[in-house]
This record gives structure tokens, C-alpha cells and sequence, in this order.
């Protein structure tokens, strides 16, 4: 059986599973995650412990709707600084609240963000943020029919 190691030992299935049950409903409680692995809930309160403590669980968050907070309109921007400037785009980025998530990445392009906006005049007001530094190449997102999920983790207790 292959094993991912953390801090404290080797994540094992019942870690996985209580990672699984946290992942789709995070407020579920210790006593349901206990009875879900057969486990007593001081026992999975340690296990949840040893796994934040580790990193393997960085947090806890509630999924927001950005459409119901008023920001409907989301987009991926592609982009690419003009040379010399790489700090300072990322910097923009992270000082742009509308942006969400912003990975560097290889290729072309240095950087793919995801925005969430109002209007196509605040998309362009962000965009113009990035002009001066920056070319940049913006998708309009439609939908999605893969929303965020965790990778498979069922592969690392094979």
C-alpha cells in the first residue's frame, strides 16, 4: 500500500476518509466523522489535529457564490509581463481583491488569475490595472462544469 507521510506518520484510509468527509461538508462534526471510520471522536479529534498540524489540512472556509454577493461576472485573464516587471504584476495581482486565485505558470504566459466582477466595466477597470505592466488575454467564464475539487486521494492508499 503506498502511503503519503506527514509530520506525524503516514496518512492512511481512515485519514483519508475523514480528509474526504471534511472536504465535502467541513462543519461536519467530530462525533459524525467518528461514527463514519468507526473511530472514537477523541481518536479522530487527534488524527484532525496531527493532519493540521502536519499541513495536510490547511484550513476551514465556507463556499461563497460570488453571483449571490453581487459579482456575476467572472473571467480568466492570461498574463504575461512585459519584461522586468514580473514582481511587480504579481503584486497587482495579490493587491486585486476581485482576484481570487492566481497561479504562475510555464509556457507564453506567467500568470492565469480568475476574477470575479459586477460588470464588464469592472473587469475592464481591473485589466487597465495590469495594462501598464503587462499584455493580457481575458476569457469570459461561462460556466463550469468541473467546479473546484480536491485530486483524487484514493491513488495514495493503493
Amino acid at each position: 500500500m503506498k502511503r503519503l507521510r506527514y509530520g506525524s506518520g503516514d496518512v492512511d484510509g481512515v485519514d483519508l476518509k475523514l480528509l474526504e468527509a471534511l472536504a465535502a461538508d467541513a462543519r461536519t462534526s467530530v462525533a459524525e466523522l467518528a461514527r463514519m471510520v468507526g473511530l472514537s471522536s477523541p481518536s479522530v479529534s487527534e488524527r484532525i489535529r496531527r493532519l493540521e498540524d502536519a499541513g495536510v489540512i490547511e484550513g476551514y472556509a465556507a463556499k461563497i457564490n460570488p453571483k449571490a454577493i453581487g459579482l456575476p461576472l467572472a473571467a480568466w485573464l492570461r498574463i504575461r509581463p512585459i519584461p522586468g516587471q514580473l514582481r511587480k504584476v504579481a503584486e497587482i495581482l495579490r493587491d486585486i481583491p476581485e482576484v481570487t486565485e492566481c497561479d504562475r505558470v510555464t509556457g507564453e504566459d506567467c500568470f492565469i488569475a480568475r476574477a470575479h466582477v459586477a460588470t464588464v466595466e469592472g473587469l475592464e477597470q481591473l485589466i487597465d490595472k495590469l495594462i501598464p505592466y503587462s499584455m493580457t488575454n481575458t476569457s469570459i467564464i461561462q460556466s463550469s462544469p468541473v467546479p473546484r475539487r480536491l485530486p483524487p486521494m484514493k491513488a495514495l492508499s493503493d
